[in-house]
């Protein structure tokens, strides 16, 4: 392997005849580009020289047993010796998120007719509400380790709460750079949390472009971005719902998953923990399929799966799923390639149908989703009419976020069974209306 060191955007002082400090980033080695192989040596850098290509971070995984991961912290540091980081990087300030449950949900089975095992990974339970505290958390360290003292991101929103909040955590600054037309819960999240907020009048894609303009720019020389510059890092931080799934199993994968698609990090990295687990002996390496979720106002990628393209075609998206309003998804492709290797299927599903899937999970198992996790049960239920999922294998799902950040999704399609006086007459005159309505 040949390594091109990588100058970082900014770097710790050191003595003029001293050799630079070596980060410390635990088991990994260096960055390979993903599409040429060219490799680098570790730093803020997210693109090829060679090709332009995205950036991977490469390990040496010579030393993982089952044993020391389930000796480590009751949160997602446990896999730190399958991550891009410092073996203490749990003792440092951060939201300390993950090892969030995995639903056993046979009500929503029995709805939708699986015969098979259904499980429902609910990554709401994060600090922040969505599994994006997983992904912060990663970059974070890496921040830490290359002297970048504000952590910095383009967002669709559940991403900047978790920037906001683990920098108000760890005592360090924060810009957030979002779309202004959000939903409030998200917006005003963020800005409890401090730091620097900025709306611009635009899709997440303008204001993706205008994140990876600022870096190079003198204002942002001390700024990791955590979905540019720091991507290669923060992508890896998804790995780890990957492994909690097969460690909450026993130990084994499942033989399905439904996940949702917005940039497609999250997908391909599930997919990357599984093949790692595999080849370190740490699972049976068993077949499984991987299917992805879009809403239709945002489907560039199902739209390339129909069509049969390696190329995923930009689209202006139109959707009430925000969290996955991404017209041009950096790591589309990729997903594209695992669905395809695996056998599964990528499909979208119309706002109405999110709305669907939103109630439809939590009236049976409690579980109240964002749109992102309506998509992902809608679009489950589609696969499974159109005979595309098997009902009577193991299948997992995964909800990335809590439907309070949502709520003006499905504010209009629920309200109060009633509103009546304070009066016991009329309670059960509401009670009646109600079962007669329905029929329960």
């Amino acid at each position: 392997m040949t390594t091109t060191p990588v100058a970082p955007s900014s770097t710790p002082s050191v003595a003029p005849d001293a050799a630079p400090p070596v980060p410390d980033f635990g088991p990994a080695t260096h960055l390979t580009c993903r599409e040429c192989g060219q490799t680098y040596g570790l730093g803020a850098a997210y693109a090829c020289a060679e090709c332009f290509g995205p950036l991977e971070v490469g390990y040496d995984h010579s030393a993982v047993t089952r044993e020391l991961i389930e000796s480590g912290p009751a949160n997602m540091w446990r896999y730190s010796c399958l991550l891009p980081v410092a073996a203490y990087a749990g003792d440092e300030r951060n939201l300390n998120p993950g090892l969030t449950r995995l639903v056993r949900a046979d009500n929503l089975a029995r709805a939708l007719g699986m015969t098979g095992p259904l499980w429902v990974k609910d990554d709401s339970g994060n600090p922040t509400h969505s599994f994006k505290d997983r992904v912060v958390a990663v970059a974070q360290s890496a921040a830490r380790r290359l002297g970048l003292g504000t952590i910095a991101c383009a967002s669709t929103g559940n991403l900047a709460n978790a920037v906001a909040a683990a920098a108000a955590r760890a005592g360090q600054d924060s810009v957030v750079v979002i779309p202004s037309n959000l939903e409030d819960g998200k917006v005003l999240t963020t800005a409890a949390y401090g730091g620097i907020l900025l709306a611009v009048d635009g899709t997440y894609d303008d204001v993706n472009r205008l994140c990876s303009e600022l870096i190079g720019d003198p204002l942002t020389a001390d700024w990791g971005f955590v979905n540019v510059n720091l991507r290669p890092y923060y992508a890896e931080g998804s790995k780890t719902v990957g492994y909690e799934i097969a460690e909450q199993l026993g130990w084994r994968l499942p033989q399905q998953v439904v996940a949702p698609i917005a940039s497609g990090s999250l997908l391909t990295k599930v997919d990357k923990a599984w093949r790692e687990l595999s080849a370190l002996g740490l699972v049976e390496g068993s077949p499984y399929r991987v299917f992805g979720a879009q809403a239709t106002g945002c489907s560039p990628v199902a739209q390339a799966f129909r069509a049969g393209h390696d190329v995923v075609r930009p689209v202006r998206p139109d959707t009430i799923a925000k969290s996955l309003a991404i017209g041009n998804p950096a790591d589309g492709p990729y997903a594209l390639d695992v669905v395809r290797r695996t056998g599964g299927v990528i499909e979208d599903v119309s706002d109405a149908e999110v709305v669907e899937g939103i109630r439809l999970l939590a009236e049976t198992e409690g579980v109240f989703a964002e749109t992102a996790g309506g998509v992902v049960v809608a679009t489950l239920r589609k696969l499974l009419a159109t005979g595309a999922l098997d009902p009577a294998a193991e299948t997992v799902i995964l909800n990335t976020g809590d439907g309070l950040k949502t709520l003006d999704a499905i504010s209009s399609h629920v309200g109060p069974t009633a509103t009546i006086a304070h009066d016991v007459d009329e309670v059960t005159a509401a009670i009646a209306a109600h079962h007669a309505r329905t029929g329960a």
